[in-house]
């Protein structure tokens, strides 16, 4: 697959663990699994990004006696899944033109 796709799907679906409720990230992990299996190195780097493209912000609470950091979704994030939801609509096209499934023969 395309890394700067593959990217886009992941950021996308981070955001999409995040958008109902403020998390953590092994309980991202855990939410993402039965799609999708992150390592903590590549979710870690995924939520720097979304926090630097401003569509996630971060603050630290105690659970249980310790400090965690949550992250919480954005105006920006939940725009970012609307985009996608839209552009999703033309990767389906292009999905049903490669293979033939939309009736214009090749």
């Amino acid at each position: 697959m395309d890394i700067q796709l593959k990217r886009g799907l992941l950021d996308v679906c981070v955001l999409a663990a995040i958008k109902n409720g403020d998390s953590y990230g092994y309980r991202i992990i855990k939410d993402l699994k039965p799609c999708i299996e992150l390592s903590e190195s590549t979710l870690y780097t995924i939520l720097k990004r979304l926090e630097s493209a401003g569509q996630l912000t971060v603050y630290t609470a105690e659970h249980e006696g310790r400090l965690r950091k949550y992250y919480s979704i954005t105006q920006e994030g939940l725009r970012r899944i609307r985009e996608f939801l839209e552009e999703w609509k033309e990767i389906i096209s292009i999905y049903r033109f490669v293979t033939g499934e939309d009736g214009i023969s090749q």
